[in-house]
């Protein structure tokens, strides 16, 4: 079982985050974007104090890249000792993994999970890496630059719910 229902998705380019999302597998609909916007996803109401559940959010989703942060370095040093693409899980850290995929060109995709399958987390890059490749041939996109396409974002979460749910 996993620790966590939240998955967080990171794409690193050279020098910066290109995309992020949080992925809620908890309930199919409550996705939130985080494509640095800070906004604050919609209670449901609740018998609790709803900002000691939010401090608690916001320090999971810290710590959260925190981990995603720190194994950088060993996704780093991972790339030179082997010729895949597919790295599979590169650290783990209290019940998490970091699983990772690195393209051609040294971009990185990372996920932090709470330990699902491989071929599964596999797939999943596949049709990730698959939408990069076509964002990437747009003309109108940068490469290395953030990735703000509602188009991307909305795919990749589809994949996500198909993949990781």
């Amino acid at each position: 079982m996993s620790s966590s229902p939240v998955l967080l998705f990171v794409i690193v380019g050279k020098n910066e985050p290109l995309y992020e999302a949080e992925i809620d597998t908890s309930s199919s609909s409550s996705m939130a974007p985080s494509n640095s916007s800070g906004g604050a996803g919609g209670g449901g109401g609740g018998a609790g104090s709803p900002s000691q559940q939010q401090q608690q959010n916001e320090l999971s989703t810290r710590q959260n890249y925190f981990v995603l942060h720190s194994a950088l370095d060993l996704v780093e040093k991972s790339v030179y000792s082997t010729s895949n693409m597919y790295l599979r899980v590169v650290d783990k850290v209290n019940q998490q993994q970091v699983s990772t995929f690195v393209t051609a060109a040294n971009v990185k995709f990372m996920l932090l999970h709470g330990g699902k399958g491989e071929e599964v987390i596999k797939n999943f890059f596949g049709e990730v890496y698959g939408y990069y490749v076509k964002l990437s041939m747009n003309p109108f996109y940068k490469y290395d630059t953030p990735i703000m396409s509602k188009a991307f974002d909305a795919r990749v979460r589809a994949a996500a719910r198909a993949y990781l749910s």
